[in-house]
This record gives structure tokens, C-alpha cells and sequence, in this order.
């Protein structure tokens, strides 16, 4: 596939060109190589497709390549939906402006629309819609075979699975910085559905074990599942239109038949989602609680890193406020049923489900570090030149734009801000940032995903490569997925491929597709 560069002729941007030239190590000719790498910053946002905010970006396979045809959402009969279904339970809630009730959006044509169309439901990127499914049998459900036709008939959210922005750099901060430097519009979330399992993947390429679930506190968590072994089994009420209502199976739950966590589980430490036992160690969570998983023992990118050497950290934005709430028995404070700002989630904490990083190890105090309310201590970092040689940085709820509970426009702007700081850090010059966001949220994207293994990929979703060695101005059609943060780090240090890589890479050669791409493309280096 042919990667288009297109390029702003202007004095900024060829001063900019020039400062990449000299960061490089001078003229094209004498390129710095991957080893000029110093820095590798990993910024991870929450729950949006490629076509829900770069679907109109210049140059990128967005919506403009999507025909009427392609688009129709199918019913769960495999008949054409005569419109969408309603947004079950509306776009926006009470409380919101502009509310919009389930009843407008009754009738909406069978196609993407925009949801902040001023002609239509108005609601801007500063306005928080309602959450959608994003599970990991319902995903594959949605994708129905790489078709994308069924997002709709088996969602909980109705339409909105076709909404879509309007966005441009003079909307979102971060689109401003994507026509600066690559835009990858070929990544895929590393596993289907949602927030939990894809933040494993991105830590160790591995799905959570729950060794003898059916004998466990979570033996009801485990789902009811066709022998495709990729979607629900129906129950007998469920309702047979997506245009009569939400679809209700037997049991979609955390756990695959063979015992494999795929929806969001507790981790085993707070802070968790669970509350220690009673009379328990406060630093754990109730091991009896269904959703409690247990610690994890495999290999992951953290134990690569430390074995060779190489320094690194997981910023958890406002984690010190909520581990000292877990301590103080005011989670509800950070996160809960109130989900008050900052709304921390325990399960976006990935290295915190495993047992090297238990509390009270060395390996937690080294690795595991407080972001800061509004990621102030990672700026703190950053701005002092203190960044270990890998970080990532996961902003706190009300800064990640996951829907139903935060909007795009407040962490689109606060990762531009935590980007403008990186560029000015003194570590900027020999650094590679690269900003995606964990998975789809639900909402529909008309790419079909490479076929892969049991886990993944799953849907297309936006994916940022900035800096100095960056290709300025590009969009990079490599295909990609969130593995390939991971084969960047092990490539650039040396460190030994993560067996779900190389397991990843075997399926999909296995089924006609290439081998994922380790971000290199994007990089103006010598290779």
C-alpha cells in the first residue's frame, strides 16, 4: 500500500524539519540509528476507534473511503436494519447539555453520523455521551468476520456505535500534533474488547489465567459461549430485532469457558475495585470476591527491562490519591458507584494484577509511581529530565476520554499538554512518544482487522508516533496493533521477544497476513 507525506510549507515547519535533520545526527544521508533512542514514552488513553476521531484526517483510510453499502449495519437475522436502532437510554444524560433522550434518536438512518453536527444532535467533543459495549465476545460479534456490519444488533448502545466526530486541529489539540508528526491509521487494539484485557496486552502480550475457575469465587463469571467459540449463546428472551432492544445472553461474563480473564476483573492489591476481606490485609482485595483475580505470574515487559537493565516506570495518574483512599477506606472518594473525579479504575493498572510487583516489593517501589492528580508528578519528571528510559503514562479517568463517564475534548487537551512539556523536557531530543488509546470503546470502524489469534487484533483505533525521529507530516499505513509498542521497546533494547509476540505473529502469517509492524516505519532512523 502506497504511504502518502504531505508537508506544510511554512517557516515553522521547515525550522522544524531542520531541528529533525540535526536530531537525526545531520543530512539524510547520515541518519542517527535506533540506538540514538534514549526515551521511549508510552501515553495511554481510553475507548475510541480510528474512524470516531480521524475518520475525515487528510491523507488517512477514514470515512471518506467508507460507500453507503459497506457501512449498513446488518440485523441479528442478517437482514439490512431499515434505520438504526434507538440509543438505548439516550445519547446524553440528565444533567448534560444538550440532553438527548432515547426518544430523538429514534428513526436515525442506517450510516454513520456525526454527533456533533449542529444539524442534527449537537453534542460537541466537550460533551459526555453514554458508555457503549466494549466486551470481548460482543466485539467479535460486531466485527462479525471482518464485515463491521453488526456493531449495532449487538450493542447496548443502539446507534451511537456509528457516531462519529467532526473532528480538526482546530478541535482537538492532539489532531494539530498529528499533522506535525505520524499518524498511523492502520493500528488495531491488541485483543478484543475492552479496557482490562487490552491493558494486559500491552504490558505482556498475554490473556490473565484463573487457574480452576469453576471451583472458584468466580465460577459464575464464566460464559456461555457457541461452539465457534467467538460468540454468546442467546437466551431465549432475548429480544430478536436490535431494533426492539438490547440483546440478553445466557452468560456473558469475565471468563472464557477455559478459564481465561477477558472482561474486567479486580486486581489482587489495592488499589482494587474490591475491598480487602474483612479483618484482611488492607493491602489486598477480597480474594472470595467473584471479580478478584488472582496474581499473575507470567513473563511481562517490566521483568524484560529489569533483567537487562534497563529503567523504566508505570505513571498511574492520581494512583497516590487512590492507593491512600484504599488505605483509608475512602475509596469511594476516587472510584466507585459515584464515579467522581478523578474516577480512577484499578483495572487500567496492569502491573498490579502480578505477583513480582506484590505490595510491599522492591520491583512496586521502583516501577509502580504516583502520575499525580492531573499527571503532575509525571510532569514533574518530565519537565526535571528524570523519565527512566521507558515510561508509561495512563491518565486519570476524567483525563482518559473514555465515554460515560469523561469527554474527548478534556484529555485530548491534557495529553497535548503533558506533549508540550515532553518537548521541552531535556530528555525531548533523543525521545519517541507514542500516544494510543487502549481500545475502540464500542464504537464502529469500518477497517476489518487482520485475522490473528483467539485474543486478536481486535478494531482499528487512532495511533500518535511523535518526535524528533519522527517522519513529519506522514500517515503510516503499516499494519500495527498495540503488540507492536511492545516490539518497538524489546527491538530498540535488545530484550527477548514476549511469547505472545511471536504466538501473535505465527497466527497471523498462519491466516494470510503479515507479521505486525514495531513502529519503526514511522521513524526517520537508519534500520
Amino acid at each position: 500500500m502506497i504511504k502518502r507525506k504531505w508537508f506544510y510549507a511554512t517557516p515553522i515547519a521547515a525550522a522544524a524539519a531542520a531541528l529533525a535533520v540535526a536530531a537525526c545526527g545531520g543530512s539524510g544521508d547520515n541518519k542517527a540509528d535506533l540506538s540514538s533512542v534514549k526515551n521511549i514514552v508510552v501515553i495511554y488513553a481510553e475507548n475510541r476507534s480510528f474512524d470516531n476521531l480521524y475518520g475525515s484526517f487528510p491523507g488517512a483510510n477514514g470515512l471518506q473511503n467508507v460507500s453507503a453499502q459497506s457501512a449498513q449495519q446488518l440485523d441479528r437475522d442478517g437482514s439490512v436494519l431499515a434505520t438504526l436502532p434507538t440509543v438505548w437510554n439516550g445519547l446524553t444524560q440528565t444533567g448534560v447539555t444538550p440532553v438527548v433522550t432515547a426518544a430523538m434518536t429514534a428513526n436515525m438512518p442506517n450510516a454513520p453520523f456525526a454527533i456533533d453536527d449542529p444539524k442534527g444532535y449537537n453534542a460537541p467533543l466537550s460533551v459526555t455521551t453514554r458508555d457503549l459495549y466494549h466486551r470481548f465476545y460482543e466485539n467479535q460479534m460486531q466485527i462479525h468476520g471482518g464485515k463491521n456490519d453488526m456493531f449495532a444488533a449487538w450493542a447496548d448502545s443502539g446507534g451511537l456505535v456509528m457516531g462519529h466526530y467532526t473532528s480538526s486541529a482546530e478541535k482537538l489539540p492532539l489532531w494539530k500534533i498529528a499533522q506535525q508528526y505520524t499518524l498511523a491509521d492502520n493500528f488495531f487494539m491488541g485483543a478484543f474488547g475492552g479496557s482490562f484485557l487490552n491493558h494486559q496486552w500491552l504490558v505482556c502480550a498475554c490473556t490473565p489465567y484463573y487457574a480452576s475457575a469453576d471451583k472458584s469465587p468466580a465460577a459464575g463469571s464464566i460464559s456461555a459461549v457457541n461452539a465457534d467459540g467467538v460468540s454468546l449463546t442467546l437466551a431465549s428472551n432475548s429480544p430478536a430485532s436490535a431494533l426492539t432492544g438490547i440483546p440478553k445472553f445466557v452468560k456473558s461474563g469475565n471468563l472464557t469457558p477455559d478459564f481465561y480473564a477477558i472482561n474486567t476483573m479486580q486486581p489482587p492489591y489495592q488499589p482494587s475495585g474490591n475491598a480487602p476481606a474483612s479483618g484482611g490485609d488492607t493491602k489486598l482485595a477480597d480474594p472470595s470476591a467473584a471479580s478478584t483475580l488472582p496474581p499473575q505470574t507470567a513473563q511481562n515487559i517490566g521483568d524484560l527491562l529489569s533483567n537487562a537493565g534497563v529503567s523504566w516506570a508505570w505513571y498511574g495518574g492520581a494512583w497516590g490519591a487512590a492507593v491512600s483512599a484504599a488505605q483509608n477506606s475512602t475509596s469511594n472518594v476516587i472510584y466507585g458507584a459515584n464515579m467522581t473525579a478523578p474516577n480512577f479504575q484499578p483495572h487500567h493498572q496492569p502491573f498490579n494484577y502480578f505477583a513480582n510487583y506484590a505490595p510491599g516489593s522492591d520491583a512496586r517501589a521502583k516501577h509502580l509511581l504516583d502520575g499525580g492528580m492531573d499527571g503532575s508528578e509525571f510532569i514533574k519528571a518530565i519537565d526535571a529530565g528524570t523519565l527512566p528510559q521507558v515510561a508509561f503514562y495512563k491518565p486519570q479517568g476524567n483525563l482518559n476520554e473514555h465515554a460515560g463517564y469523561t469527554d474527548v475534548a478534556s484529555g485530548d487537551q491534557h495529553i497535548a499538554d503533558v506533549i508540550a512539556h515532553l518537548q521541552k523536557s531535556p530528555q525531548w531530543n533523543n525521545m519517541v512518544v507514542v500516544v494510543t488509546y487502549d481500545e475502540n470503546g464500542g464504537f464502529w470502524d469500518h477497517v476489518a482487522p487482520p485475522k490473528g489469534d483467539r485474543w486478536g487484533p481486535g478494531s482499528r483505533i487512532p495511533a500518535l508516533v511523535i518526535s524528533p525521529y519522527a517522519k513529519k507530516g506522514y500517515v503510516d499505513h503499516t499494519q500495527y496493533d498495540t503488540t507492536s509498542i511492545l516490539r518497538l521497546i524489546t527491538r530498540r533494547f535488545s530484550l527477548p521477544a514476549l511469547p505472545g509476540l511471536t504466538a501473535r505473529d505465527a497466527a497471523l502469517k498462519s491466516n494470510g497476513a503479515s507479521a505486525m509492524g514495531d513502529l519503526t516505519n514511522s521513524l526517520d532512523l537508519k534500520l
